[in-house]
């Protein structure tokens, strides 16, 4: 008779979970990501890549693509669980305009445009319109993705993508409605069938609206009493997908449902809690959809139909790229932000994929055709990061304007300050109390113009150039002041200004011990790393708020700056004139370095 025990282990080995899978992903994320972000093409190709390379057409771990592609879609829904928690109602209500005027032009002269690829290819006008509009909708994915890793999600011009990501996001909605009237059969829909689908999505809408404002809130201050981490982090989860859920049953993309849920929440007490207990999912998902993108890149596909690809794929982007450039111009951005929206913008994006399902289930699209399409929207998405990538290095820069703005000539101040960012405003503003008069150059034109509003006069140079120098007076300063705000360009200045200057003492702004030993090591009479001094500052507040008596605490504050100032003459270069090189000393003094 058989063990039982034994009986049980074998039957839980035979129908045990199998891990392999699991460890593929994580193992192909783990090695392609570092390495393409090290080669500076970002993580979104990194993740193409590996997906591709483990896919059905690499090393054929897995042969169903589109089951990741499906779960892997969660991470879109909390990435814009995420983005909504960021996005108060007022701001949103702010940019209406943006979202239905620029966004819905864009979208619009897009659709106009990219149906006639498809009609000069020689297909059908049902199907170029499905496969043009599909172009138009962008991987908000892809582009959320490049806005955060930039920093650029804040700024003006990533609030004016995200407001056309979000008209895109919407239109998917009368996209798919009119897949279905583009179908055969599709005129016998009734006008009562399509406003009861109306009604349904407005219901919906106005369902979630409500439950957000009146439960969501207390529904979690009642959670977080209980004090358990892992019932806030199941909470914040069921918010997001729930709300998606609720959409999806509306008729609307789940995706919008997550973002009206975190806007909703974005003026709750709980909204960083959420936005904290989201992050891992969110990151690990929407890895994972890259992934799976990469992995549904049929390359049987591209084989046996390269030349309609190699086609259209260009013909797309481009012709997205010019709309998207036209429009931007249309509402006024300069030339260099119209340039990097086409650029991050051109890809078609992952609705694309809902929209050709849905047109070959209604039999617009042949199967074959849905293939192509599919296969031209991930290859527009992997060129994507290598078109940034050639974007940033190659793109020209648009030129400062120097409207009101002096540049530095035959200047005479007493003291030369070079740089007046946060660092040379602090500094120039004791020896303007003494008197004193200063030449001040910057390289930023738009701080000039900021500091003239203020009754600063301030010129424009470059101060690690020897021409610029001359004619900003430092031969004939008493005093120069490196304070600019680039590392490389402090070491310039002291360097040139110590080589044709000898007899003008230079004092420096240093980032860190190790910048300040090289600008010793260069003749610096004296330089002060820019966060010492206000460090020990709040060393001394809470020295003070400890118990500890003001004359205790201004003791330990005189023997750290004696302990720093020991350490970092032995760590100056020998050979140098120590007794000449001025460094931080007790209570702020200069010292000599022994």
């Amino acid at each position: 008779m058989a063990d039982p025990v034994s009986a049980t282990a074998e039957a839980a080995a035979h129908h045990g979970v199998d891990l392999l899978p699991v460890v593929a992903l994580l193992a192909a994320a783990v090695v392609a990501v570092p390495l393409f972000r090290r080669l500076g093409l970002g993580s979104v190709l990194g993740y193409l890549a590996a997906g591709l390379a483990i896919g059905p057409y690499g090393l054929g771990l897995f042969h169903d693509p589109q089951a990741i592609i499906h779960v892997a879609e969660l991470g879109v829904v909390l990435f814009l669980f995420a983005i909504g928690l960021e996005m108060q109602p007022s701001r949103l209500w702010a940019m209406r305009g943006e979202i239905f005027g620029l966004g819905l032009t864009q979208v619009g002269l897009a659709i106009v445009v990219l149906i006639w690829v498809g009609i000069a290819l020689g297909y059908p006008v049902a199907a170029s319109f499905v496969a043009g509009t599909g172009f138009v909708l962008t991987s908000t994915a892809i582009v959320m993705q490049m806005l955060a890793e930039r920093g650029e999600m804040a700024q003006p011009k990533g609030r004016r993508i995200i407001a056309i990501l979000l008209l895109e996001d919407l239109a998917i909605v009368p996209l798919l409605a009119m897949v279905a009237f583009l179908a055969p059969g599709g005129e016998a829909v009734t006008l009562t069938d399509r406003l009861v689908s109306v009604a349904v999505g407005l219901t919906a809408i106005a369902a979630l609206v409500l439950v957000g404002r009146y439960l969501l809130d207390p529904a979690l201050r009642l959670l977080a009493r209980f004090g358990v981490r892992e019932i806030m982090t199941a909470a914040a989860l069921l918010v997001a997908l729930g709300a998606a859920v609720l959409m999806q049953e509306g008729g609307l993309s789940m995706a919008m449902g997550a973002f009206l849920a975190g806007v909703l929440l974005s003026e709750s007490s709980f909204r960083h809690q959420l936005e904290a207990d989201v992050e891992p999912f969110r990151g690990l998902l929407l890895g994972l959809f890259f992934l799976g993108v990469g992995m549904a890149l049929d390359l049987r596909v591209i084989a046996a139909n390269w030349t309609v690809i190699a086609i259209s794929v260009p013909a797309f982007m481009l012709l997205k790229m010019l709309v998207i450039y036209g429009v931007a111009r249309l509402f006024k951005a300069d030339r260099e932000e119209s340039l990097e929206r086409a650029v991050l913008m051109a890809q078609g994006g992952e609705f694309a994929f809902v929209l050709y399902a849905a047109a070959t289930q209604f039999g617009v699209l042949t199967p074959d055709w849905n293939a192509n399409l599919t296969a031209i929207i991930i290859i527009s998405m992997a060129l994507t990061p290598l078109m940034i990538m050639l974007h940033a290095r190659y793109a020209p820069k648009a030129a400062p304007s120097m409207e009101g703005v002096e540049e530095a000539k035959g200047l005479s101040g007493r003291v030369l300050v070079i740089g007046f960012g946060r660092f040379g405003q602090i500094v120039s503003q004791p020896l303007l109390a003494r008197g004193h008069s200063l030449s001040i150059i910057e390289t930023n034109a738009q701080a000039i113009r900021d500091a003239g509003d203020f009754g600063f006069k301030i010129w424009y140079g470059d101060g690690s150039r020897m021409d610029i120098l001359h004619a900003a007076g430092a031969g004939q300063a008493s005093l120069i002041i490196a304070a600019a705000g680039d590392p490389a360009a402090v070491t310039r200045i002291v360097e040139l200004a110590r080589h044709e200057f000898p007899m003008v003492p230079v004092l420096a702004r240093a980032f860190d011990r190790e910048h300040a030993l090289k600008l010793v090591a260069l003749g610096a009479e004296y330089q002060i790393r820019e966060t010492f001094e206000s460090a020990l500052s709040m060393g001394h507040e809470a020295l003070l708020r400890l118990g500890e008596t003001p004359e205790e605490a201004a003791q330990v504050l005189a023997e750290v700056r004696a302990r720093d100032s020991d350490r970092f003459a032995l760590e100056v270069v020998g050979g140098l004139d120590a007794g000449r090189v001025m460094i931080l000393g007790n209570a702020g003094q200069p010292q000599a370095a022994h």
